[in-house]
């Protein structure tokens, strides 16, 4: 990672912090859905370089019905027979709506590539139709942000570690994963040809510097707020009615229900 090395953000600060960024994100949400507006938002980034962590914080107090997150297992065999972003244009958002790409059709410029899933001319075809595809997305309105979230080798294997011995996170580690540190080079050129090939001014690539997990999704969800022309939906004016009386209506007794045993109960 380019940049001299600053402090990690205090815990505190990270939390007012994010909360204030997550009420903004709220105020986005409410414009997109007032105006119609389309959002797509693409996470990219070398494995365990915080793109989940970053998206759950996005979309944590989200409306899900107005934000969704996309995130493609590998194709099937129909679906490899089809046009490569094919399967991608499904998921993009309708008016008044907003969708987080976790991994997007970039992963033919990064895994495929790189582990040999895709044959040159398929890479080499991606590279020259994905300039192409991206400026048709914008030509017809959908706003389009792109991040690469940048981890160092030596923060990404501390992560790894981490994963290793934590169960709650170990189902984030798999062999693709591991086989990513043996071919760390490989994936440093084929990010590098990426942003050449992809970096356009119509939809520009945003680097987050990410080996400070809080200060990553901060900056990412600072500047996205920052790239779009939102503003303050007024809500509508909301009253709790009066409950009315009651008209005799009793609740069965306990026993003729099954309930969950009280595991709190034993802490």
């Amino acid at each position: 990672m380019a940049g001299k090395k600053t402090a990690k953000v205090p815990r505190a600060a990270y939390e007012q912090e994010l909360l204030r960024l997550q009420t903004e994100l709220v105020k986005l949400q409410e414009w997109v859905r007032a105006e119609g507006t389309r959002l797509v938002v693409v996470f990219e980034g070398r494995d365990a370089a915080g793109k989940g962590g970053t998206i759950k914080r996005v979309s944590e107090h989200l409306n899900p019905r107005v934000a969704r997150t996309v995130a493609l297992p590998k194709p099937t065999e129909r679906e490899r027979t089809q046009w490569y972003f094919q399967r991608y244009v499904e998921h993009l958002p309708a008016a008044g709506e907003i969708v987080l790409l976790d991994r997007s059709w970039y992963n033919r410029a990064g895994v495929e590539h790189v582990m040999g899933f895709c044959t040159k001319e398929e890479y080499q075809l991606f590279l020259r139709q994905c300039p192409i595809f991206e400026r048709m997305l914008v030509e017809e309105g959908i706003l389009l942000r792109k991040y690469w979230f940048s981890v160092s080798d030596t923060e990404q294997q501390k992560r790894f570690r981490q994963r290793l011995k934590d169960p709650t996170r170990r189902w984030k580690l798999s062999p693709m994963d591991l086989e990513s540190i043996t071919r760390w080079e490989a994936y440093s050129r084929a990010k590098d040809e990426m942003l050449v090939h992809t970096d356009i001014s119509e939809a520009p690539w945003f680097v987050v510097e990410s080996d400070d997990k809080r200060r990553a999704r901060l900056n990412m969800i600072a500047h996205l707020l920052g790239s779009v022309p939102y503003h303050e939906v007024p809500p509508p004016v909301l009253k709790l009615p009066p409950r009315p009386p009651s008209t005799g209506y009793q609740r069965p007794p306990r026993d003729l229900q099954t309930y969950v045993p009280d595991h709190a109960a034993s802490l």
